[in-house]
């Protein structure tokens, strides 16, 4: 049996006035994820449990069927496994975002989208002027980029209770009640706060004003934790899986359950990825593994800009490159199964994660058809086949459960 699992990330989402009252979903032309609604079944699953925080963290972890009750411990250590960045038992990794404050309000999240090379730049500053044995800050992609806190002899101040909010929550918001809270909070604040004088006058940023372009004013931490034990796929689901993402939170889940990370050149997680050679790899892994799952972020920074039409065509990019060619890719081997399915909703309206239950798509061998034939938000709200602990839905996927 060859699997596929396709997450539009952050695609469900509320009728818009722009859209002529329909959801994103129901507005892009999307053949293709409507023919697996019309092949086989059509749901919802919850993704985010009220008790824990509306993250693509949580949710993905949950996707890929594990309880996050059981085993979240925060958005950072994941991202610490993509970078190949090894954890102490009392270690603690922390997302350090290069976000653009003004008056104490949340311009920008991503600094601009802001380069890797640039962002990399303001990193080492902060090593060299911040950085400590405890204290490490390490490079990613983009705005997206570590520390970590390095325990040794003298414990980490955090705990279960440290309270920081993600920047992509704040956008358009002041940030004054944002900062974070609770244990190692004057630490995390503390390095907010020198972040900025380490900034203020820094080439990159010296730069980045001189072409019209927003400054990273200053680092924004958050979504800390320490890294989790996770049970192999393969011992769980019996299943070797790989992951098309280019997303380093996606990529270090796939690395703690065991699944190879396919890098996909043009990968970018943004609206411009290259969505035709995200397809394209993902049906050349299936020779090789029994399942393949193919993360796309573009749909869900559309809802973070607020651009309906953007996540409608990212939809469509979606269904036309990645989920119509993996579709019949998966028809000639044989027995197959396919399901779709975004993490969390991220309404346009909030721009921003929200809890709740999100629409899924399966067909393939040994799924007996429903009634319904598209795939969307309204008709998923009238389906019966509702997953409340959305962890369970891979079972369901991949076992009948």
């Amino acid at each position: 049996m060859k699997y596929a699992i396709i997450i539009p990330d952050g695609c469900a989402d509320e009728p818009q006035e722009s859209l002529g009252g329909k959801t994103p979903l129901e507005a892009a032309h999307v053949p293709a994820m409507d023919a697996v609604a019309a092949a086989g079944m059509v749901g919802r699953a919850c993704h985010t449990p009220a008790a824990l925080p509306a993250g693509s963290d949580t949710a993905n972890l949950s996707l890929l069927g594990y309880n996050p009750l059981e085993h979240f411990t925060g958005r950072a250590p994941l991202e610490a496994a993509a970078q190949g960045i090894t954890l102490g038992p009392e270690d603690w990794a922390v997302r350090c975002n290069l976000v653009t404050v003004e008056d104490q309000v949340m311009r920008d999240f991503t600094a601009g989208h802001i380069s890797s090379d640039e962002g990399a730049q303001l990193i080492r500053a902060l090593n060299e002027r911040l950085g400590s044995e405890h204290i490490q800050f390490y490079p990613g992609v983009s705005y997206r980029n570590l520390l970590v806190y390095r325990a040794g002899e003298r414990p980490a101040p955090f705990s279960r209770d440290t309270r920081t909010t993600p920047p992509h929550d704040l956008t358009d918001q002041p940030v004054l009640d944002s900062y974070p809270r609770g244990p190692g909070s004057d630490l995390l604040n503390q390095l907010m706060t020198d972040s900025i004088e380490v900034f203020a006058e820094h080439p990159v940023n010296v730069a980045r004003r001189a072409a019209g372009k927003l400054p990273a004013t200053n680092v924004w931490l958050w979504g800390l934790g320490s890294t989790p034990r996770l049970p192999p796929f393969a011992e769980v689901y019996g299943v070797q899986g790989a992951m098309i993402t280019a997303v380093d939170l996606l990529r270090g889940l796939a690395a703690l359950i065991g699944w190879r990370r396919i890098e996909v050149p043009g990968a970018t997680g943004y609206l411009d990825t290259d969505y035709a050679a995200k397809g394209r790899y993902a049906i050349a892994a299936l020779r090789d593994v029994d399942l393949v799952c193919v993360h796309v972020e573009a749909t869900d920074e559309a809802s973070h800009e607020g651009n309906a039409r953007e996540k409608v065509r990212a939809l469509e990019q979606i269904d036309r490159h990645i989920v119509g060619p993996v579709y019949e890719a998966l028809k000639e081997f044989g027995q197959h199964r396919i399901l779709v399915t975004p993490d969390h909703p991220t309404p346009l309206r909030t721009k921003t994660h929200s809890h709740g239950l999100v629409p899924w798509a399966m067909a393939g061998t040994g799924i007996k058809p429903d009634r319904f034939t598209t795939y969307d938000d309204p008709t998923a709200e009238r389906s019966d086949q509702v997953f409340d602990e959305g962890w369970r839905l891979m079972g369901a996927f991949l076992r009948g459960e």
